[in-house]
């Protein structure tokens, strides 16, 4: 049985959202267990009125709420009755196997990592992402925010344990591993890059080499490694392009007779590639290299995307085992 720890007054759309994806992740698997943390009343507002299996679910008292607002630390310290510490404390404490928050980034990072600690060998965990390609692949992207300053041993670390996670959470047995970069060749970058790149020829089966901005949805790479400031202009120009795109084509498509008949013709196509690049599918960003799977849902998210974070990301992290491969394969590289 997995056990996932919920924090269900993170994000936008909490709790309903939130209660509603978790109830949609208990349904679709028999070896899940779900704790619901949050307010007893809100938690009997939303579950009472539900049909579930009870005997594969908790509901677990936090009063307190962290704001997205509030200075992750001090969260940490002065909210230790909230939702989200609630729920990090249980992982601390290994009554569940993994965590899921929509909430307050900076908070669930620092609390997952003050309270779990790190993986032995990684000293700077990454947030990673996985984006959907124009091919109907996905791609691996990290690190998304965590660390706004890392040295190439990092980037090599992040390389390691993004290539585990593309392999065991989704089943891409030869992950082909790239740096981001301004050029794909080997003596194009700053000096970070430019050090990282010679690491990761040596040390990592599977690296192919710098890649371009323009390529990561293309498909070129099943894993690419950056910086948290480069990862989080990169994923946020990529969401702000993609919501641009659709608004603007529907907004032309429906200004005259002649659009709105020809978008009832491409209606289906169209919402096929919408799908295609929808973050839902995936869910959530799990923090590689913190010791205790935490998973971090968007801000955003509706009752689907909380499903999918359980589902595809902390059920799946839990089951494979993730932690302990990654601390296996730093301890071989370094021991070699």
């Amino acid at each position: 049985m997995i056990k996932v720890a919920l924090d269900v007054m993170g994000g936008d759309h909490a709790p309903q959202a939130v209660i509603e994806g978790g109830l949609l992740a208990l349904a679709e698997l028999a070896d899940l267990h779900i704790s619901f943390v949050g307010p007893q009343a809100v938690l009997g507002k939303y579950l009472d009125s539900n049909k579930y299996d009870q005997k594969r679910a908790a509901l677990i008292q936090a009063e307190e709420i962290v704001a997205d607002d509030e200075a992750p630390v001090l969260a940490v310290r002065r909210k230790k009755k909230s939702s989200m510490m609630v729920a990090l404390q249980m992982l601390r404490e290994k009554k569940v196997d993994a965590v899921v928050s929509a909430g307050n980034t900076g908070a669930l990072m620092a609390g997952s990592i003050l309270l779990t600690g790190r993986v032995k060998g990684i000293e700077r965990p990454a947030l990673t992402i996985v984006l959907p390609t124009f091919e109907g692949g996905n791609v691996v992207l990290l690190d998304v925010g965590a660390n706004m300053d890392a040295k190439a041993e990092h980037l090599l670390h992040y390389a390691i344990m993004g290539k585990i996670y593309a392999q065991k959470v989704l089943g891409k047995a030869a992950a082909r591993v790239g740096l981001l970069n301004v050029g794909s060749e080997e003596i194009k970058g700053n000096e970070q890059v430019k050090k990282a790149y010679q690491l990761l020829k040596e040390k990592l089966p599977g690296f192919t080499g710098n890649v371009e901005a323009r390529y990561v949805l293309a498909g070129a790479a099943d894993v690419i490694v950056c910086d948290g400031f480069v990862g989080n202009i990169l994923l946020k120009t990529l969401e702000g392009l993609v919501a641009g795109l659709f608004g603007s084509l529907k907004e032309a498509m429906m200004a005259d007779l002649k659009g709105k008949v020809a978008a009832s013709l491409l209606r289906p196509e169209l919402s096929k590639l919408k799908a295609s690049l929808d973050y839902t599918e995936y869910g959530g960003a799990p923090l590689l290299g913190a010791a205790g799977v935490c998973i971090k849902a968007h801000g955003s998210s509706n009752a689907r995307a909380i499903r999918s974070a359980i589902v595809n990301q902390a059920y799946q992290y839990a089951r494979q085992n993730v932690n302990e491969l990654i601390e296996r394969e730093l301890s071989a590289l370094f021991t070699d």
